[in-house]
Parts: C-alpha cells; sequence; structure tokens
C-alpha cells in the first residue's frame, strides 16, 4: 500500500490497517488518530524509515508495529502525538523520540534500545519490561512512569519525580502504612 492508498482510506472511515508496510513512508504532520497499525496474526506491521515527525497518533494501536531495526532503518518520530497509544511490544530500536508527547502511553516490553527521547513527555507512561538500553532520555518527563523489571535504564538527566523503580512494580508509598 501506498502512503496515498493509506491515506485516502483514513480519510474514507478506514482505522483498521494491521500487518501494513508503508517502508519510507512520509507521515510529517499527518493526523492518524485512533488507528490501527498493530501486528496482524502473521506479520507485524512494518515501518522502517518511516518520517512520522509531528504526526497524531493518540490513541493508536501500534502493539508489535516494527518502527526501527538499528539507527539507519529506525523511524522518526520527533514531536509526535502518541498520548494513550497502545505500543506494547513495539521495536523503536534507534528512533528518534526528540519531544514526542507519550503521556499515558503503554509501551510494555517495548524495546527502546538506543532510542534518542530527549525532552519526551512520558509521564504515566507503562515502561514494563521495557528494553531501554543506550536509550537517551535526558530531560524526559518520567514522573509517575512505571519501571517495572526495565532493562537497561540510565536516568541521567530525567526528571524523574514518583517514578516507579521499585522491584515489585508498585509504587513505595502504596505500603507505607502496611505492617511488615
Amino acid at each position: 500500500m501506498t502512503v496515498d492508498e493509506f491515506l485516502a482510506a483514513y480519510q474514507a472511515g478506514k482505522r483498521n490497517f494491521q500487518g501494513i508496510v508503508l517502508e519510507s513512508a512520509d507521515l510529517f504532520d499527518c493526523d492518524i488518530r485512533s488507528c490501527d497499525l498493530s501486528r496482524a496474526q502473521l506479520q507485524r506491521a512494518y515501518l522502517p524509515y518511516a518520517k512520522l515527525s509531528r504526526v497524531r497518533l493518540t490513541q493508536a494501536n501500534l502493539t508489535g508495529a516494527n518502527l526501527g531495526n538499528g539507527f539507519l532503518q529506525a523511524a522518526d518520530l520527533s514531536e509526535a502525538d502518541l498520548q494513550g497509544a497502545l505500543l506494547s511490544y513495539v521495536n523503536l530500536r534507534g528512533a528518534t523520540l526528540l519531544k514526542a508527547n507519550l503521556r499515558s502511553a503503554n509501551l510494555y516490553g517495548a524495546d527502546l534500545t538506543g532510542a534518542d527521547l530527549t525532552g519526551a513527555n512520558l509521564s504515566q507512561v507503562n515502561l514494563s519490561r521495557a528494553k531501554l538500553g543506550r536509550a537517551n532520555l535526558t530531560n524526559a518527563d518520567l514522573r509517575g512512569v512505571n519501571l517495572f523489571r526495565a532493562q537497561n535504564v540510565d536516568l541521567t538527566g530525567a526528571i524523574c519525580d514518583r517514578t516507579t523503580i521499585s522491584p515489585d512494580g508498585y509504587p513505595l508509598d502504596e505500603f507505607e502504612d502496611q505492617p511488615l
């Protein structure tokens, strides 16, 4: 499917694009909120080299989608709006997410290895079991984030007020009044 066919189908009301392949797609500043770009039964949605800067994907489903395979093939999601998006098990290896809005997104099990999240809003995000090795979280807002069993997390320079980093995955204050 070409980008023009994809956008025409979206404009016509279609929202289910499971397993779509949009290599080198330029969706700069497009509004494609609430669409389903998740993994189909046998095929992952595949968007390598995609230009998704300033795209609006609020409440979208990208579960299991492939948006990165390293720095040369990764998608550019700079300033993208992914608020409330389902991003479980998404591949964002090496992706650029500069100043992206991921507030309240579900990134459970996501691979963000080497991703650039500089200045991103990750408040209230679920990063349980996410891979964050070599990810750049400088000036990222991580308030209220769940990092339960996240791997290789370096929070140098990140804003982490009320971030869940307890080993059992629950905020420590929930257990303050509990007897030992």
